[in-house]
């Protein structure tokens, strides 16, 4: 199968990558930046573009069987916004592929997405949803709990300070999958259709649970404390008026700190208990 992988060159776009490269698939990698994966370089093309700009996907899906995007802003950007790429850029890109009538379009979301449309990250990619399930194309709409790398990146600056906070009063669990395992099933689900697919890992745990794994793996002894929700919602506001780009970031954060991430569709072969041990005996790269 030929098809248009965007934002390949992100985490889990370069694993999917590899993974469409080792299932013989032949593959344009198409992002706003070019890098080189040695293991498999060579084995696809690569074609720049800025998803903002319909002039720059001009011509990309001509004749692809499939696209796949994991187009989507997870920094902090006092320019950017998630409505601008989550959603105009991913409508840029399905209008392009509706264009030369491409056979499937795969889209990777997050769980819940169109739960709170009140956190940018999520209701930008609920409105590309809603675009995408009414445009007339075979769709995929894949949508993870979270990955193990976030969780690291979320818990490790806290286990180094000594004291990891949590918000609210209640425990909330999640099944984040690593993105090699996410980039795995989204490969061999490449035939389905027109399904949305909650998708985690094996191994479900609270976040405090979560935390303590860091804090044994580090070898240390556990302090957790909880935070009010309310917090978050103030630091928001703060950061709102600063137009410094925080804001989204820091609703997403609140959001993903309070709910229940759970998907239904369990799969992957790493565990992520052993991803944390492995992240202090240098085994595992953030």
């Amino acid at each position: 199968m030929k098809i248009l992988l965007a934002g390949a060159f992100g985490k889990l776009g370069s694993d999917i990558l590899r993974a469409l490269v080792h299932a013989g698939h032949t593959v344009v990698a198409a992002d706003m930046m070019i890098r080189s994966i040695p293991e498999i370089e060579g084995k696809y093309t690569t074609k720049e573009i800025d998803a903002r700009d319909p002039a720059s996907l001009s011509g990309i899906c001509d004749g692809m069987d499939a696209v796949i995007t994991t187009i989507g802003l997870t920094a902090t950007s006092a320019s950017l916004t998630n409505y601008q790429i989550d959603y105009q850029g991913n409508l840029n890109l399905l209008e392009e592929a509706k264009r030369v009538g491409v056979n499937k379009f795969a889209y990777i979301s997050v769980i819940k997405a169109d739960s709170d449309k009140n956190v940018p990250m999520l209701h930008a990619k609920a409105m590309f949803e809603e675009e995408l399930k009414k445009s007339g194309i075979p769709y995929m709409i894949y949508r993870p709990t979270g990955y193990f790398y976030d969780i690291a990146k979320v818990f490790m600056p806290m286990i180094e300070k000594g004291e990891v906070t949590l918000l609210g009063n209640k425990a909330v669990h999640a099944n984040v999958i690593d993105t090699t395992d996410l980039a795995d099933f989204i490969v061999l689900n490449l035939d389905d259709e027109n399904k949305t697919l909650d998708i985690g890992g094996t191994e479900t745990y609270s976040y405090e649970e979560m935390a303590t794994m860091f804090f044994e793996a580090a070898g240390k002894t556990p302090v957790i404390k909880r935070a009010p929700e309310w917090l978050f919602s103030v630091l928001a506001f703060v950061n709102k008026l600063k137009k410094n780009g925080k804001e989204a970031i820091i609703r997403f954060s609140r959001w993903t700190l309070t709910n229940d991430l759970v998907g239904d569709n369990q799969y992957g072969k790493l565990s992520f208990k052993e991803y944390v041990n492995n992240l202090y005996k240098g085994g595992a790269k953030l």
